[in-house]
């Protein structure tokens, strides 16, 4: 007989980890699928070994900028497997923590890969024969790095996000298809190590996602490091063994460039099969993801989608918001749905990039009356002192003093950007903000600084 269970969770991801814990705490029983260790995508392939190894990049950038502080360093060098060890240390250390929450909320962990049996029923059989019914089921299986047609991924000439997360040496020369999030801190990140780095994006800028004018200035500061974003290109060709010989074209004609690995990074897609979705009544969207409302219910009574496997922004923070609105609802709780546009977005390439609400361009479409307010770090006496002066931060706002939106670009934006983050979300006005104090020297008092400004008196701007 299936062991039965108040939720069953498909997944042991940020998702899947995030409603186990949360529903454990409002006294529900939880049944937890996970084929590996829990922590999915993010903790053992993508946010956690990918910021450990930008961290890794920020020290040797340091060091050999140490002299301009009067510290004479010497000549770093790079002992990459040391770092790829420490990687694998601090993911080790989150996955026992997080092993160690799940035990003390008595949450039942079922090491295997789940199907459905029975939708309906919420019945899952899982690869060692166990089964699990529940009153409630979460499908939070994640997804898996998409390939380019016809460019299988192989682990020595192309390589997908969890090939460069385990190199064991750094490549001269590479190749980027993709100038998102990942694409972007790839670059910055082999571009510290050493690599000789071309982007390639197929939409006209890198970054795309991110207001035009942070995305710009991005592009200027990669492009001093010596690293050569295209955007607007289609690549047309890749030939090669040893080497790889790339093809693409540019609006200034066709173009080739010889690199040692390419690297895939144009997102992600829903990892849906094998999940026995077939008859089971749970409807696939355009995009392949699982179909869910606001409240991330499924077609299928009492059971749920969260995180990557449903068409919502693939960010481990939202999964974790997504969970807890599916655990409300299973609870017949008050669940306010995600406003999606107005999550926080962190790249950590340098400099970082972060960003939550509109850009301006999304808001004049939408029909705001937008005013914008621009501050850049050259002028903020912190980042003068900490020698990182490139970017700026960016408000906008609609005419009546509303923030609509708030973007970085520069030193520890991804820390900065929760102050915009609340601002947007509670739809502060400029002259509410404007009025509070920011210490100085900070980073931060950029952010005040700007909104300031849109009250129609500034100090230093």
């Amino acid at each position: 007989m299936p062991e039965q269970f108040d939720v069953v969770v498909l997944g042991g991801g940020p998702g899947g980890y995030a409603a186990a814990l949360y529903g454990a705490a409002a006294g529900l029983r939880i049944g937890l699928i996970e084929e590996e260790r829990v922590g999915g995508t993010c903790l053992h392939r993508g946010c956690i070994p990918a910021k450990e190894l930008l961290q890794t990049a920020e020290v040797l950038r340091t060091v050999a900028g140490a002299k301009e502080f009067g510290v004479d360093a010497g000549q770093p060098s790079l002992d990459l497997a040391t770092s790829q060890a420490r990687k694998h240390q601090v993911i080790d250390r989150l996955t026992r923590g997080l092993e160690t929450l799940l035990t003390g909320r008595k949450v039942t962990v079922v090491n295997g890969t789940g199907s459905l049996i029975d939708g309906a029923a919420r019945h899952v059989r899982v690869s060692d024969g166990t089964e699990l019914t529940g009153d409630a089921l979460i499908i939070a299986t994640g997804s898996t790095p998409r390939s380019l047609p016809g460019l299988d991924f192989d682990g020595r000439r192309i390589l997908s996000s969890d090939h460069v997360l385990e190199l064991d040496e750094v490549p001269k020369r590479v190749a980027i298809i993709g100038s998102g999030a990942v694409g972007c801190e790839f670059a910055s990140l082999l571009g510290d190590l050493g690599s000789e780095v071309t982007m390639l994006e197929a939409l006209p800028r890198i970054l795309p996602g991110a207001d035009e004018q942070v995305s710009d200035a991005l592009a200027r500061s990669l492009t001093k490091r010596g690293i050569a974003a295209h955007g607007g290109v289609r690549v047309t060709s890749i030939e090669g063994t040893r080497e790889l010989s790339v093809g693409f074209d540019s609006n200034d004609g066709a173009k080739t460039v010889v690199v040692d690995r390419v690297i895939v990074s144009i997102g992600r897609a829903a990892r849906t099969e094998g999940l026995g979705l077939e008859g089971s009544g749970i409807e696939l969207d355009a995009h392949g993801c699982i179909a869910v409302d606001d409240h991330l219910r499924t077609a299928v009574a009492d059971v749920y989608a969260v995180g990557d496997v449903v068409a919502t922004p693939q960010l481990a923070h939202v999964a974790f918001s997504e969970a807890i609105v599916a655990i409300k609802s299973i609870l017949g709780e008050d669940a306010t749905p995600i406003d999606y546009d107005k999550v926080p977005w962190g790249i950590y390439s340098h400099p970082e990039v972060a960003f939550a609400g509109l850009t301006e361009d999304q808001a004049r479409r939408r029909g705001h009356n937008v005013v914008t307010s621009v501050h850049r770090f050259a002028g903020n006496s912190r980042a003068a002192i900490i020698g990182e002066t490139d970017g700026l931060v960016k408000i906008v706002a609609d005419d009546t003093g509303v923030m609509l939106g708030v973007h970085i670009v520069g030193p520890w934006a991804t820390e900065l950007i929760a102050e915009g983050y609340l601002a947007v979300n509670w739809e502060a006005t400029v002259n509410e903000v404007g009025a509070y104090i920011h210490a100085h020297p900070t980073l931060s008092e950029l952010f005040g600084e700007s909104a300031l400004a849109l009250t129609g008196r500034s100090l230093h701007g």
